[in-house]
Parts: structure tokens; C-alpha cells; sequence
């Protein structure tokens, strides 16, 4: 598993240890991301000195992926063979944006990922009105400030693989080090004039979770047997997150409640308020979907930065 990239240099996990490679002549442009599987040939003893080849990507479940703005016709993949957006976003300091919560779920759904809205800071101001933004689409939460209880986002992360995201400043690194006390991942604060966090991390890195201690858990853990405690990709902060790659039809498909009635949607239905004869909101005129859904979803696929 690849776990890091730096100048050309990739981190696997090769068993229970390290080792450096760098990619083979013959991969081509092919691209080596946080999260492959990769077979590697050489010296993989991982010691000091020593440096294995990547020649083969294994087929990635699921991969992340970004533009740099909506006119951007080239794709950036971000992380392979995650099952989890962790969508991290501060309530102050810096203000939260939901167009970038609302393009970050849009990427997510795309990708076949379970989104999860981490809310940090909460000591600085009330989460209500994002939870009440983004309850109809059934995004689960989690809240958190500095030195609370983390033990329930740790059992929503257990057993799964699950990448942060969020811009910089709101806190991505500070959660890891709290979850995985060895990570010693860079922090940052937030810039007083520009009112936009500083990037710290650098990098995509992934890090294997420890596991629950039983004692403290306030539940039963969302692993299953032998999947062990989990990964967290931690990555650098964005500023933007273009979606010049998603069709609103891909999205639609992500929700299961939706789907159905687009069915009765005339070819090329936008989907959007104003759309005519849409199949959504003949469903919300019969009472089978809920006006505050639509509206909720309505948003998030019409956003802005």
C-alpha cells in the first residue's frame, strides 16, 4: 500500500514495514497515488539506503478526484481505494463555506464514497444551522473541540478508510494527532488578515488507526471482523475543489431516494430549480419526497466556491 509521495519517491507498507521506491520506467505516465496497491520488485528489506521499483497498480476500487476549477478539463486524483470522506469544516476561525462542504459531498458521491461531516471548533461557535443544512441529505455528523471525547468519530472510522478533507486551517492535522497520538502531523493557524488557514500538511499521508480500547468505547464498532482498526489519509489543504469531471445524472444515481423519480424526468432534465417537468418536483407535489431534501440537494448541485 502506498502511504506517501514525495519528489518522486513512494512509501509502501510492505507488511509491517516501510520501504522507499520509485516508479518504473515502464508504468509510463501512470499514475501512483496514496492508497494503491502496488507490486513491487527489488530490495524491499525497507533498510536505510535501499530503494524498491513500482511496476504494477493494482485496479483501484474507488478513487478521489478534483479539478482545479470547473472549466479545468484534467482530472487529479487525490486518493485511491477509500470508503470513507471525512469533509472536515470549522464553525470559526475560518468561517465555514458550504459551497466547499457542498462540491466536497458532490466529489464524494461521484467517487462511491459514505461522506461524514467532521465539524471542529465547536467552542467557537453553534453547529445548528449546518446540521440543519445538511440533515435532509442524511449526512452523518460529528462535532468536536479542543480536548473533547473523540471516541465516537473513532468508532464511525473503525475498520474503514477514510480520507480528510477540508481547507486549510480547520483543523485536519490537529484531529489525526488527537486520533493517532504518534502521527506528528504538522499544524497550522489561521491567517488574522486574510482570515484563511496556512497549509501545513505537505502531503497525502496514510496511517493506520489504533485500535478501540473496549473500556472507553461508548458503542458497538463499525468493524468487522479481521478488518482491523482502520486507515486515515490525511491531506493538504484545498483552497478549491472543481468538479469539471461530475455529471448532476452521476450524482443523482448516489441517492437511492432520488433516483426513482427521475426517472419521469424529460431527456437532459438539469435536475435544478426552474428545470421544467422535472421528476423531482412532481414527487415533492405528490407528497413522496420531501421539499426540504430536494432543496438540500438543489444546493449542493448548484454550488459556487
Amino acid at each position: 500500500m502506498v502511504i506517501t509521495i514525495d519528489r518522486g519517491r513512494y512509501t509502501c507498507l510492505v507488511d509491517d514495514h516501510e520501504v522507499t521506491a520509485a516508479k518504473a520506467r515502464q508504468l509510463g505516465r501512470k499514475g501512483v497515488i496514496v492508497g494503491d496497491r502496488a507490486r513491487l520488485v527489488g530490495d524491499v528489506s525497507g533498510d536505510e539506503g535501499t530503494l524498491a521499483r513500482v511496476v504494477e497498480v493494482l485496479d483501484r476500487q474507488t478513487v478521489l478526484r478534483r479539478t482545479a476549477d470547473d472549466d479545468d478539463p484534467y482530472e487529479r486524483p487525490i486518493v485511491a481505494n477509500a470508503d470513507q470522506l471525512v469533509i472536515v469544516t470549522a464553525l470559526a476561525d475560518p468561517q465555514p463555506r458550504t459551497g466547499m462542504i457542498d462540491r466536497c459531498l458532490v466529489a464524494g458521491y461521484d467517487a462511491g464514497l459514505d461522506p461524514l461531516l467532521c465539524l471542529t471548533k465547536a467552542d467557537l461557535a453553534s453547529p445548528d444551522e449546518l446540521i440543519a443544512m445538511y440533515g435532509p441529505l442524511d449526512v452523518p455528523i460529528e462535532i468536536t473541540s479542543p480536548g473533547a471525547d473523540l471516541d465516537s468519530l473513532r468508532e464511525r472510522l473503525a475498520g474503514r478508510r477514510s480520507v480528510f478533507v477540508g481547507h486549510s486551517g480547520v483543523g485536519k492535522s490537529t484531529l489525526v494527532n488527537a486520533l493517532i497520538p504518534d502521527a506528528n502531523r504538522s499544524t497550522g493557524s489561521v491567517n488574522e488578515v486574510t482570515g484563511k488557514g496556512r497549509h501545513t500538511s505537505t502531503a497525502a499521508y496514510a496511517l493506520q488507526l489504533p485500535p478501540i480500547d473496549p473500556s472507553t468505547s461508548s458503542g458497538p464498532s463499525s468493524a468487522e471482523p479481521g478488518e482491523g482498526p482502520g486507515w486515515v489519509i490525511d491531506t493538504p489543504g484545498v483552497r478549491s475543489f472543481g468538479l469539471s469531471h461530475v455529471s448532476r445524472d452521476r450524482i443523482v444515481a448516489a441517492f437511492d431516494d432520488l433516483e426513482r423519480f427521475v426517472a419521469d424526468c424529460p431527456r437532459g432534465c438539469p435536475h435544478d430549480t426552474g428545470a421544467e417537468d422535472c421528476g423531482l418536483d412532481a414527487a415533492v407535489e405528490r407528497g413522496d419526497l420531501s421539499a426540504a431534501r430536494l432543496e438540500s440537494f438543489r444546493r449542493m448541485i448548484t454550488t459556487d466556491q
